[in-house]
């Protein structure tokens, strides 16, 4: 997954420059609506690699998992159950399936990996909004309000699948203890 969202914030950059560069000269409004599309597409990528990128270079998956913000809200279950999140949860791509390998990794450092993922998606859910501001300068508020929203509810999906993960493998870790430690492999 992580190759192929390399690639494709590239194609969106290269596509972007391409039709911002034939709408320059030959000011042909399709071409308009194309670098404004793909601009839209590349910054959504962009951001979200350069947030991940950040994070993970600044915590390595090493995060606190016992803060008060990590911990299951009480509403949480019932949310879950409502959403059903047990049934398409399995069908989500991961952006570093190594993160999450129990051959890999202790339960406690996968533990530690949902943390990250999950600041990540919350960082990237505000940032998702932010092209709404372009629409002052290119119209199209529409368009502009839906793939931002769509981008947003795209990163709460993440949200919920570590929040939903994580209480079942810190169970895992408090009723057996030493199971898949790092240190007892």
């Amino acid at each position: 997954m992580k190759k192929k969202m390399i690639s494709m914030t590239i194609i969106s950059f290269a596509a972007l420059l391409v039709s911002g560069v034939i709408y320059y000269f030959a000011k042909i409004p399709f071409f308009f609506s194309m670098a404004i599309t793909f601009g839209t597409i590349f910054y959504h990528l962009g951001v979200r690699l350069a947030v991940g990128h950040f994070i993970d270079a600044k915590y390595q998956n090493h995060m606190d998992y016992t803060r008060k913000w990590f911990a299951e809200k009480t509403f949480e279950k019932k949310l879950y159950k409502i959403l059903r999140v047990n049934k398409w949860k399995k069908n989500l791509p991961t952006y570093n399936p190594e993160y999450f390998d129990i051959k890999k990794h202790s339960v406690e450092e996968i533990v530690q990996a949902t943390c990250q993922a999950e600041v990540v998606h919350e960082v990237n859910m505000p940032l998702s909004l932010v092209p709404i501001i372009f629409s002052i300068w290119f119209g199209s508020l529409g368009v502009f309000i839906i793939t931002s929203c769509a981008a947003f509810l795209f990163d709460s999906i993440f949200v919920i699948m570590q929040r939903y993960n994580r209480p079942r493998l810190m169970r895992l870790m408090k009723n057996i203890p030493g199971f898949m430690r790092k240190d007892n492999k």
